[in-house]
């Protein structure tokens, strides 16, 4: 099987030739989303506190991860993307 090595395929395709957008969440991720959560229910408080400080340690992990290990150029964009986005917001 040839593949065709277009602008498409680079972006899209990961080495199997599969497109790839989205994939099932790593743990980073699924943590994330446990953690802001709870942060919903314990809105205040060293509790919170910590829990957001986790949340960003763990959505910072994914966003590097993605940068670094994606399987193709749309996931390691994906990463960029997320990676200025949550560091643009605790700056500002």
């Amino acid at each position: 099987m040839t593949m065709e090595n277009s602008l498409f395929d680079r972006v899209f395709r990961d080495g199997d030739g599969n497109i790839v957008i989205a994939q099932p969440p790593n743990p980073p991720l699924i943590a994330w989303g446990v953690a802001s959560l709870l942060k919903l229910v314990f809105n205040s408080g060293q509790f919170y506190t910590g829990l957001d400080l986790f949340a960003f340690g763990c959505i910072f992990t994914w966003a590097w991860e993605e940068l670094f290990g994606g399987v193709n150029y749309f996931r390691r964009g994906l990463g960029l993307i997320a990676l200025i986005g949550i560091l643009g917001s605790k700056i500002l």
